[in-house]
């Protein structure tokens, strides 16, 4: 989300006209393989997606592309999801610590709070998104935002059964397989939404592919 908003703004700003955005991690470097509540949850992975800007005047493209995005940290909750390492505090990589319980209900909240300001800014309405593409941390998680939101779960991708929490590489790992299967297509409006370590987190509407008058 943090990268899809950057690479919008710099399109935005500049004469750039593609833009790659890139996520992956290597999760299992991450890992205390003893620890039982990290180990079997994460992978590795990653993926990317091409933006690519057209002139808004030239073609009818108000309600296209990125159409909004809702980002927040809070550094309160560093301490339910963190490395117990780094190069600024022991020199050493550390390994991912995680207080599950607490990880699950901040995660329910803060992801279904980010989609709905991502509509508010936007305009839209839950009913009007096609497809949710969520970060991929587990299916219960996944289940108990769709059921707050009360979003049909045929409209939600879910892809972790197959390669885990892959972190930052999982969205662009679930929208890849949706789209391959053809399940996503042009013109759909999709919904992403993340969460992780710090706490980060945050949303974002797309509406994806190339406009059909182009």
């Amino acid at each position: 989300m943090f990268a899809l908003s950057v690479a919008k703004s710099m399109m935005l700003d500049s004469f750039y006209k593609n833009c790659l955005v890139i996520g992956a991690d290597s999760m299992s470097k991450l890992l205390d393989w003893t620890d039982r509540s990290t180990s079997v949850l994460f992978g590795d992975g990653a993926g990317a997606v091409v933006l690519q800007k057209f002139n808004t005047k030239e073609f009818n493209l108000d309600d296209w592309g990125v159409l909004s995005t809702a980002l927040f940290t809070d550094g309160k909750y560093y301490d339910i999801l963190k490395t117990n390492g780094g190069v600024s505090t022991n020199k050493t990589v550390g390994s991912i610590e995680m207080l599950g319980k607490e990880v699950f209900k901040h995660a329910v909240e803060k992801l279904s709070s980010s989609l709905l300001n991502a509509l508010k800014i936007s305009n839209k309405k839950i009913d009007q998104i096609d497809w949710v593409v969520p970060h991929q941390a587990n299916q219960r998680i996944i289940t108990a935002v769709a059921d707050k939101l009360k979003i049909n779960h045929n409209k939600i991708i879910s892809t972790v059964s197959e390669h885990g929490n892959t972190s930052a590489a999982s969205i662009p790992l679930a929208l890849d397989n949706a789209v391959l299967s053809g399940r996503i297509v042009d013109g759909n409006l999709i919904a992403f939404q993340a969460i992780g370590g710090g706490l980060s987190w945050g949303a974002s509407l797309v509406r994806i592919g190339q406009p059909k008058n182009i």
